[in-house]
Protein backbone atom coordinates (compact mmCIF):
# COMPACT_ATOMS: atom_id res chain seq x y z
CA UNK A 1 0.00 0.00 0.00
CA UNK A 2 1.57 2.90 -0.88
CA UNK A 3 1.90 6.03 2.01
CA UNK A 4 1.10 9.66 1.21
CA UNK A 5 3.53 12.12 1.59
CA UNK A 6 3.56 14.87 3.85
CA UNK A 7 3.09 18.17 2.30
CA UNK A 8 5.48 21.43 3.04
CA UNK A 9 3.21 23.84 4.82
CA UNK A 10 3.71 27.66 3.99
CA UNK A 11 6.39 28.89 5.59
CA UNK A 12 8.42 25.77 6.83
CA UNK A 13 12.15 26.61 7.42
CA UNK A 14 15.03 24.37 5.91
CA UNK A 15 15.12 22.95 9.40
CA UNK A 16 11.63 22.35 10.08
CA UNK A 17 11.34 20.29 6.36
CA UNK A 18 14.39 18.11 7.12
CA UNK A 19 12.82 17.40 10.99
CA UNK A 20 9.12 16.42 9.05
CA UNK A 21 10.59 14.53 6.67
CA UNK A 22 13.36 12.82 8.98
CA UNK A 23 10.08 12.19 11.07
CA UNK A 24 8.06 10.78 8.22
CA UNK A 25 10.89 8.77 6.69
CA UNK A 26 11.09 7.17 10.56
CA UNK A 27 7.90 6.34 11.00
CA UNK A 28 7.62 4.52 6.95
CA UNK A 29 10.45 2.29 7.63
CA UNK A 30 9.80 1.62 11.38
CA UNK A 31 9.85 -2.55 11.49
CA UNK A 32 11.20 -3.23 7.91
CA UNK A 33 13.93 -4.56 7.83
CA UNK A 34 15.19 -4.47 4.41
CA UNK A 35 18.32 -1.85 3.73
CA UNK A 36 16.98 -1.75 0.32
CA UNK A 37 13.51 -0.73 1.09
CA UNK A 38 14.77 1.64 4.01
CA UNK A 39 16.98 3.09 0.93
CA UNK A 40 14.39 3.08 -1.89
CA UNK A 41 11.76 5.12 0.71
CA UNK A 42 14.51 7.63 1.98
CA UNK A 43 15.52 8.34 -1.98
CA UNK A 44 11.68 8.97 -2.61
CA UNK A 45 10.71 11.01 -0.10
CA UNK A 46 13.56 13.11 0.19
CA UNK A 47 13.58 13.73 -3.76
CA UNK A 48 9.77 14.01 -3.70
CA UNK A 49 10.35 16.97 -1.07
CA UNK A 50 13.40 18.72 -2.38
CA UNK A 51 12.31 18.80 -6.25
CA UNK A 52 13.41 20.91 -7.85
CA UNK A 53 16.70 21.58 -6.03
CA UNK A 54 17.58 17.80 -5.59
CA UNK A 55 18.30 16.62 -9.32
CA UNK A 56 19.55 13.20 -8.26
CA UNK A 57 18.68 11.54 -5.00
CA UNK A 58 20.08 8.36 -4.03
CA UNK A 59 22.08 5.60 -2.62
CA UNK A 60 25.54 3.90 -3.39
CA UNK A 61 25.70 0.90 -1.27
CA UNK A 62 29.24 -0.94 -0.42
CA UNK A 63 29.26 -3.84 -2.55
CA UNK A 64 29.73 -6.83 -0.18
CA UNK A 65 31.28 -9.24 -2.91
CA UNK A 66 33.95 -5.93 -3.96
CA UNK A 67 34.39 -4.17 -0.73
CA UNK A 68 36.17 -1.28 -1.65
CA UNK A 69 33.58 -0.40 -3.90
CA UNK A 70 29.98 1.53 -4.29
CA UNK A 71 27.84 0.27 -6.47
CA UNK A 72 24.68 2.17 -7.35
CA UNK A 73 21.62 1.19 -5.35
CA UNK A 74 18.03 2.83 -5.02
CA UNK A 75 17.42 6.53 -6.55
CA UNK A 76 15.66 9.14 -7.85
CA UNK A 77 17.18 10.65 -11.05
CA UNK A 78 18.77 9.66 -14.10
CA UNK A 79 20.96 7.42 -15.25
CA UNK A 80 23.58 6.91 -12.20
CA UNK A 81 26.95 5.83 -12.84
CA UNK A 82 26.88 1.46 -11.87
CA UNK A 83 29.99 1.62 -9.71
CA UNK A 84 32.40 3.99 -7.41
CA UNK A 85 35.90 2.79 -5.84
CA UNK A 86 36.31 4.49 -2.60
CA UNK A 87 38.42 7.50 -2.73
CA UNK A 88 37.36 8.20 -5.88
CA UNK A 89 35.01 11.31 -6.68
CA UNK A 90 32.71 12.85 -3.74
CA UNK A 91 30.82 9.78 -3.49
CA UNK A 92 33.98 7.83 -3.06
CA UNK A 93 35.59 10.22 -0.78
CA UNK A 94 32.64 9.79 1.78
CA UNK A 95 33.07 6.25 1.74
CA UNK A 96 36.78 6.25 2.25
CA UNK A 97 36.82 9.24 4.96
CA UNK A 98 33.03 8.04 6.63
CA UNK A 99 32.81 12.33 6.58
CA UNK A 100 30.18 14.17 4.75
CA UNK A 101 31.49 15.88 1.89
CA UNK A 102 29.64 19.21 0.60
CA UNK A 103 31.00 20.37 -2.84
CA UNK A 104 29.38 24.02 -4.00
CA UNK A 105 31.00 23.02 -7.38
CA UNK A 106 31.37 19.66 -8.48
CA UNK A 107 33.48 20.54 -11.49
CA UNK A 108 36.51 22.00 -9.07
CA UNK A 109 36.14 18.86 -7.34
CA UNK A 110 39.64 16.31 -7.82
CA UNK A 111 38.40 13.47 -9.32
CA UNK A 112 34.99 14.23 -9.79
CA UNK A 113 33.49 11.43 -11.63
CA UNK A 114 30.38 13.03 -13.94
CA UNK A 115 27.55 10.96 -14.22
CA UNK A 116 25.41 13.42 -15.55
CA UNK A 117 27.18 16.60 -16.90
CA UNK A 118 23.99 18.65 -15.28
CA UNK A 119 25.11 18.36 -11.86
CA UNK A 120 26.91 20.89 -10.57
CA UNK A 121 26.76 20.92 -7.10
CA UNK A 122 26.95 17.63 -4.88
CA UNK A 123 26.30 16.71 -1.41
CA UNK A 124 27.43 12.96 -0.58
CA UNK A 125 26.46 11.37 3.73
CA UNK A 126 27.67 8.16 5.11
CA UNK A 127 25.15 5.77 5.97
CA UNK A 128 26.49 3.73 8.96
CA UNK A 129 24.62 0.39 10.39
CA UNK A 130 24.30 -0.33 14.36
CA UNK A 131 27.74 -1.88 14.40
CA UNK A 132 29.28 1.16 13.24
CA UNK A 133 30.11 -0.45 9.45
CA UNK A 134 29.22 1.61 6.71
CA UNK A 135 26.58 0.55 4.31
CA UNK A 136 26.35 3.24 1.91
CA UNK A 137 26.40 6.84 1.33
CA UNK A 138 23.07 8.97 -0.01
CA UNK A 139 24.26 11.41 -2.81
CA UNK A 140 22.31 14.49 -3.52
CA UNK A 141 23.27 16.06 -6.64
CA UNK A 142 21.82 19.79 -7.78
CA UNK A 143 21.85 21.66 -11.24
CA UNK A 144 22.85 24.64 -9.29
CA UNK A 145 25.81 25.71 -8.27
CA UNK A 146 25.98 26.15 -4.07
CA UNK A 147 23.21 24.47 -3.95
CA UNK A 148 23.75 22.93 -0.39
CA UNK A 149 24.78 24.49 2.87
CA UNK A 150 24.97 23.49 6.71
CA UNK A 151 21.34 22.93 6.96
CA UNK A 152 21.38 20.37 4.63
CA UNK A 153 24.00 18.57 6.13
CA UNK A 154 22.66 18.64 9.45
CA UNK A 155 19.01 17.53 8.18
CA UNK A 156 20.58 14.81 5.91
CA UNK A 157 23.07 13.66 8.36
CA UNK A 158 19.78 13.39 10.91
CA UNK A 159 18.42 10.82 8.47
CA UNK A 160 21.21 8.87 7.69
CA UNK A 161 21.98 8.48 11.54
CA UNK A 162 18.26 6.92 12.39
CA UNK A 163 17.71 5.12 8.29
CA UNK A 164 19.18 1.95 9.42
CA UNK A 165 18.43 2.22 13.22
CA UNK A 166 14.59 3.70 13.00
Amino acid sequence: MAEALSKAPAGETLEQAYARVAEEIAAIVAGETSETARFATAACVLAQNFAPRFFWTGFYVVDPQKPEELVVGPYQGTLGCLRIPFGKGVCGAAAASGETQLVPDVHAFPGHIACDSRSNSEIVVPVFRADGSLAAVLDVDSESLDAFGPEDRDGLEAICKILLTA
